[in-house]
């Protein structure tokens, strides 16, 4: 029986990153969608339903829908929380910034890494991999927490 193949949605303002990335993943199996701006990002979310998000932070005004809609990517996090098809699913920050400028937001519960572009690519795949191939229904710990054996499944 074949696996299905695992749907990535690349979330970034910059063409250069989503070629870039959906490249990398693409050669490496994954199924692969992009959105440049909030308002694709959420019809990819419903239409596709991926399986991890790669989430850039910052992002220009969406002038594409009407304008003046500053969404970046903590409330587009938010937004994605609030909806049934997209609240559980893992999300891996890719950020221009210090990523310690973010701490607060990258320790979220489904926040599986946390990157600065340029992205270093074998890091992320292997954040790519842990993630997606946890067992079903359990998240695997973050990479960056001490003692990665606790028992993460305990509720």
């Amino acid at each position: 029986m074949m696996m299905s193949q695992k749907k990535i949605l690349i979330i970034d303002d910059s063409l250069v990153v989503l070629k870039a990335l959906s490249g990398l993943l693409q050669a490496r199996g994954y199924s692969v969608f992009t959105a440049p701006d909030a308002s694709v990002a959420l019809l990819a979310v419903r239409r596709e339903i991926p399986d991890l998000i790669l989430l850039d932070i910052n992002f220009p005004l969406d002038v594409g829908s009407g304008g003046g809609l500053g969404w970046n990517g903590f409330q587009i996090m938010g937004w994605l929380r609030r909806t049934d098809e997209a609240k559980e699913i893992p999300i891996i920050i890719i950020t221009g910034d210090d990523p310690a400028k973010h701490k607060a937001q990258c320790r979220a519960p489904d926040v599986v890494g946390c990157f600065r572009k340029p992205v270093d690519h074998e890091e992320l795949l292997a954040t790519i991999r842990k993630t997606l191939e946890g067992k079903a229904g359990e998240k695997p710990p973050l990479t960056e927490l001490p003692g990665g054996q606790e028992n993460t499944t305990a509720r």
